[in-house]
């Protein structure tokens, strides 16, 4: 169902992105990425690393590394996937929220929120 490709709109040293390998219908499911949670006070360590760019926030006290392809998917402000916190099953699952084309990059807002425009952390410096 999907796939890791280079990406034309990252632009980062690997460039990478998840795609979609057949057409998904809207509220399929595409991707459950199990995490690695560490207390935000050992933040400080990671910040100090390029895996910064790439964690979660995970509840109110907690950050989140996310395995599978969950730490692949790149921005959009019109995205065609979202995604839910299963803090039962430690997971962040990805679902379409569009209908989305085979081949076509699955997108999420970083923000959490498809509706949300804020700019993001490395767009306001």
């Amino acid at each position: 169902m999907i796939e890791v490709k280079t990406s034309l709109i990252s632009d980062g040293e690997f460039n990478r992105g998840v795609f979609a390998t057949c057409d998904i219908p809207k509220g399929t499911m595409v991707h459950e990425a199990p995490v690695i949670a560490y207390p935000n006070d050992q933040h400080s360590h990671i910040e100090q690393t390029l895996i910064a760019d790439y964690c979660f926030e995970y509840g109110i006290n907690h950050t989140a590394i996310l395995l599978g392809y969950g730490m692949l998917f790149n921005h959009s402000y019109e995205p065609n996937a979202t995604y839910e916190i299963s803090f039962e099953k430690h997971t962040f699952d990805f679902y379409a929220f569009t209908d989305i084309k085979a081949g076509e990059e699955i997108l999420i807002n970083y923000n959490g929120d498809v509706d949300d425009k804020e700019l993001l952390w490395f767009d306001q410096e």
